[in-house]
């Protein structure tokens, strides 16, 4: 668990009045069951009570109907390896003892999306754990396999085996349809009492904050605490709205910030079960928020959209006619407000569908569709860990392609030489001065376009002195390294 990270959520939320009898100021009834649902999504119908009757309504109905669709999840992990005991000052003290494997028990919560057993959770539930265990809310318990999981997006499918019986499914609703105020209810395992329900109100629907991924949640003022990870976040009509994932605190306990990945990318990762892996779309765009000096330096009355900064030649978007200098402000009619939301936007499309972008050209507004495709890997990652008596020793490298672009996340450029992994007793890992994501673009003055190019050029120099450009989070680093000590960077 991490607070400001993955202290997850997992809550059934947004049940709503779906069941109900409302009455108007002069106590007469107005509502019924189809008539609060039209209520949660029809913005017109949306109204504050008017009566002490109203606000004396239950959610008790919905979430009667939902909750048996929400699970816990309790997993075991084996934890094999303890970093102290591989230290030789610790291995002297201690007679070098091997490590002694110790299992990790955590807990958290999923949701039924289909009936013959499969649900969906957090990828940071479930991801690591050697045994799955999946109790439902009539007690029975199920061992757990997961069948896919996406880093990306923080989500996870795990299949249970029900011999045959049908097990009670949440609908999917639409996030997209949400607005700030909506209520919610979040239903969980909170620090694995048992399942419970907590109520709040959709805070925000925002992008950012979030430790990973694509940076695009919706924010829920619901009690989420540890172990409500992978819960639901349910509107008022009882359908599924959101997959609590994290919380922000200074506590580690709730304080009112949580937060879903929304529904419509849930969507996405269900539609991939049984395939084995996912596949998100590729349209070749980057871009940057407009901020108001770009604004007011191209008209704008405000800021809004993305400005394209670069198509890549081949891409959906290019071949679709997008341009340089364009600025996005709508998908399919939503609108785009940073880079964050365009990624989630694309990343919620099938492959070999359409998307019409809305873009601002000299002024104009136009649209544009562009199809979704897989992404190309080109060229193919070639996958390599550098060997030898150098400063790259022990460090894992990729070629990148819009294919691995796409997979570790996006805003990364399309091609060129990324660290994947680095080893913990590489010379560079020792130093310092690179991480893994950093992209290496030239050894010794010479380009490394590659791997191929990279390792010539590592070998080439040898294990004297090195002098390395990179690139991390768009911004470009040098250092140079003379052995035994000499280390200098600079940016």
């Amino acid at each position: 668990m991490r607070s400001l990270m993955w202290l997850g959520a997992g809550l059934v939320a947004g049940l709503g009045l779906a069941w109900g009898v409302t009455t108007g100021p002069d106590g007469a009834t107005n509502g019924s069951t189809a008539g609060a649902q039209t209520a949660q999504t029809d913005t017109a119908q949306r109204v504050a009570p008017t009566s002490t009757a109203q606000v004396q309504l239950s959610y008790a109905p919905v979430v009667q109907r939902v909750s048996p669709s929400v699970v816990n999840i309790y997993t075991k992990t084996l934890v094999s390896r303890q970093p102290m005991m591989e230290d030789p000052f610790f291995r002297f003290f201690f007679g070098g003892r091997q490590a002694q494997p110790r299992v990790q028990n955590s807990l958290g919560s999923g949701v039924i999306v289909r009936k013959d057993g499969l649900i969906v959770t957090n990828r940071h539930v479930v991801g690591e754990a050697d045994e799955i265990t999946v109790v439902l809310a009539d007690r029975r318990e199920f061992p757990g396999k997961v069948i896919l999981q996406d880093e990306r997006s923080d989500l996870a499918l795990v299949e249970i085996n029900t011999n045959g019986k049908d097990l009670p499914v949440m609908q999917l609703g639409d996030s997209d349809r949400l607005q700030v105020g909506d209520i919610t209810i979040a239903i969980g395992n909170p620090f694995g009492v048992g399942q419970t329900v907590t109520q709040g109100i959709v805070s925000a629907v925002r992008s950012g904050g979030g430790p990973t991924g694509y940076q695009y949640y919706i924010q829920t003022d619901a009690a989420i605490n540890p172990g409500n990870s992978g819960g639901a976040l349910v509107n008022l009509a009882g359908e599924l709205i959101g997959i609590n994932t994290f919380i922000a605190s200074p506590t580690g306990g709730s304080v009112g910030v949580g937060f879903a990945v929304p529904v419509n990318m849930v969507r996405s990762i269900i539609g991939a079960a049984g395939t084995g892996k996912l596949v998100r779309p590729w349209v070749g765009v980057e871009g940057q928020a407009v901020d108001t000096d770009i604004a007011s330096a191209v008209g704008l009355e405000r800021p809004r959209g993305v400005m394209v900064n670069r198509l890549s030649p081949q891409s959906p978007a290019a071949k679709s006619g997008l341009k340089t200098g364009d600025i996005i402000t709508a998908i399919d009619g939503k609108e785009v407000t940073d880079s964050s939301e365009l990624q989630f936007r694309v990343a919620t499309k099938q492959i070999g569908s359409t998307a019409i972008f809305t873009v601002l050209r000299n002024g104009k507004a136009q649209n544009i569709k562009v199809t979704m495709m897989a992404p190309p890997e080109v060229p193919k990652r070639d996958e390599t860990v550098l060997s030898g008596n150098s400063l790259f020793s022990g460090v894992k490298v990729a070629n990148l392609s819009p294919a691995l672009s796409v997979e570790l996340g996006g805003n990364l450029p399309e091609q060129g030489v990324i660290i994947l992994e680095m080893s913990r007793n590489s010379p560079a890992a020792r130093i310092g001065v690179l991480q893994p994501g950093d992209i290496l673009e030239a050894i010794n003055g010479n380009t490394v376009a590659t791997v191929d190019a990279l390792e010539k050029a590592v070998a080439q120099a040898g294990s004297g002195a090195v002098s390395f450009r990179f690139q991390r989070g768009g911004q470009r680093g040098e250092c140079a390294v003379r052995p035994p000590a000499y280390v200098s960077c600079r940016q």
